[in-house]
């Protein structure tokens, strides 16, 4: 389950919950991400490229279901980090 809330000025605080389906358990510390919202798929890469080195990817960026560019991975320090590109919206 996710949720957006939106907190100010083109600010939005997301969560989500711990899936043990997906092989994750929580443990007080690890329910923590920082998302980071690039203005390109370019820049998407070149963030998560740089700051997973040395650490353990949990998803690869790639096209997702819901329609963003997306990945995720915790870095060699132990910090969560969520890189998600939305793509333009198309106009009708």
């Amino acid at each position: 389950m996710h949720v957006g809330l939106p907190i100010g000025k083109g600010q939005m605080l997301m969560a989500t919950d711990t899936l043990e389906s997906m092989g994750q358990k929580l443990v007080q510390g690890n329910n923590v991400y920082i998302s980071i919202t690039p203005d390109s798929k370019k820049e998407a890469d070149r963030i998560f490229s740089a700051l997973s080195k040395d650490g353990k990817i949990e998803m690869v960026m790639a096209d997702q279901p819901w329609g963003d560019y997306y990945g995720s991975f915790e870095d060699k320090f132990g910090v969560r980090w969520m890189i998600d590109y939305a793509y333009p919206k198309k106009k009708n």
